[in-house]
């Protein structure tokens, strides 16, 4: 292959990459401004024995988060968005494919494994193959910076999303 030829090829993938979102910056740095899906990024909670806490400067600062919280029934994931002025938290889980990623691409969810889609708002499936698993919402409150939760509705928000409706 000749170099002109070469030059060209690598500069389509690049170009390719950079449209997905996934050139040097990563696809966290998108904005859902643009409509471009923001993929969550990973954050550590702190759990004490009956509430877990975030600080809500990762969700300003990231938009898209996700964690993990230890509970007697297992290890649970759990997101935390930004939609316009509101934060919202919600189990992160999608079970027939066994995805616990989302990104947001404006009003929004998109699992990062199959791609069905789901309302940022209300958790509801819109469409693709786990639309019958919606994602519930737990219940926070904000103290000294934090989105604190209790478990037990960490918990009952997972229970119900692994529920087929």
């Amino acid at each position: 292959m000749n170099v002109k030829l070469t030059g060209m090829v690598l500069l389509v993938i690049a170009v390719a990459l950079m449209a997905a979102g996934l050139a040097e910056n990563g696809p966290s740095a998108v904005s859902t401004d643009t409509g471009s899906p923001v993929a969550a990024t990973w954050i550590n909670a702190v759990k004490s024995t009956d509430t877990v806490s975030i600080p809500s400067s990762s969700v300003d600062e990231n938009t898209n988060v996700h964690f993990k919280v230890n509970t007697d029934i297992g290890e649970i994931a759990v997101m935390a968005y930004r939609l316009e002025d509101e934060v919202f938290v919600r189990s992160n889980v999608c079970p027939p494919c066994g995805s616990i990623g989302f990104s947001l691409a404006k009003e929004t969810l998109i699992c990062d494994s199959c791609g069905t889609t789901f309302d940022a708002a209300t958790g509801l499936g819109i469409g693709g193959a786990c639309i019958s698993y919606p994602k519930e919402s737990i219940p926070y409150t904000v103290s000294d910076g934090n989105l604190v939760m209790k478990l037990d509705d960490v918990v009952d928000a997972h229970r119900k999303t692994v529920e087929f409706n």
